[in-house]
């Protein structure tokens, strides 16, 4: 892919830009989709609209007024709200949708506008490619959203179980908890059709969290945030266990005897807590009729 050429193809607010690796090679080839897409299974349509939408006719939505907002603001001047001081769960975020009556302009809609910064792919010394921005990102704004095929649960298996141990693995498995003690799972795989988050790396101190963040139905957009301020020319990264930033640890690795047989891959984050190993959650290759309990 030539210098300056843009990674998106257009289908982003801003371009995304690509530094060429060694002898002018790019990233490997992928279809760019900003948003996620239904998977081969066909078991999950992201793009389906159920949710039913706020009356709310002005510009911006307000707290105790708008539907969307019950559970309370989620941004304030395009920042996500942080969490009041002993909040035991992160609460979860709704944006108003696509049938929502308020402006395109509201302040509840943030995540849905997709990428605010310039951003680049580039090639790392050891860890592949990754993503950096090009300009200053302030603590809590929206960087970029994890995007690609919605899984079902069968489907993720077998992508993950037909991995080998050279192979890189994209595919997400996020496990909300909810207060009923129910497990809400979501599968997202950039493998073959993704966005620029496919190429973050794994930091065991990232400056990035995710968040799952929802907006025409309760499929998540798996949002990416700041986590403090980040630098013009930093990379961008995220803990791929989803520990950082959970309070309390919602999301953790699952271990069992399907690990101990199984090489881990060295982790070149270079962190001063680097754990050595990149995350690993063995539920995937569990069998069929085994339930996955933890998160990842």
């Amino acid at each position: 892919m030539a210098a300056g050429a843009d990674l998106s193809g257009g289908l982003e607010p801003l371009a995304v830009a690509v530094a060429p690796g060694q002898r002018g090679q790019g990233p490997p080839a992928f279809q760019y989709s900003p948003d996620n897409v239904a998977g081969a299974d066909g078991d999950i349509d992201p793009t389906e609209i159920t949710f039913p939408g706020c009356p709310c006719l002005t510009s911006s939505c307000v707290v105790h007024a708008c539907s969307c907002l019950s559970r309370g603001e989620n941004y304030s001047a395009l920042r996500l709200r942080a969490p009041d001081e002993g909040e035991e769960y992160a609460r979860p975020v709704f944006e108003c949708s696509a049938l929502c009556r308020c402006g395109d302009s509201c302040g509840n809609r943030v995540v849905q506008r997709g990428l605010q910064f310039r951003l680049e792919v580039f090639k790392t010394e050891k860890k592949g490619w990754g993503l950096r921005t090009l300009e200053f990102i302030a603590k809590g704004r929206f960087v970029c959203e994890y995007a690609g095929e919605v899984l079902g649960l069968n489907e993720a298996r077998r992508r993950i179980q037909a991995q080998t141990a050279e192979d890189s693995n994209y595919i997400i498995a996020v496990r909300e908890h909810l207060h009923n003690g129910q497990i809400m799972e979501t599968f997202v795989d950039p493998t073959y059709i993704g966005n620029v988050g496919r190429f973050l790396n794994h930091s065991c101190e990232p400056n990035l969290f995710m968040v799952p963040v929802r907006v025409d139905s309760m499929v998540p957009k798996l949002a990416l945030f700041a986590a403090t301020d980040i630098s013009a020319g930093e990379e961008l990264s995220y803990d791929y266990s989803g520990r950082f930033c959970n309070l309390p640890i919602t999301v953790r690795e699952h271990k069992s005897s399907a690990e101990d047989n199984r090489p881990r891959k060295p982790c070149y984050c270079g962190s001063r807590t680097c754990a050595s190993f990149l995350p690993w959650d063995s539920s995937l290759f569990a069998m069929a009729d085994t339930c996955a309990g933890s998160s990842l």
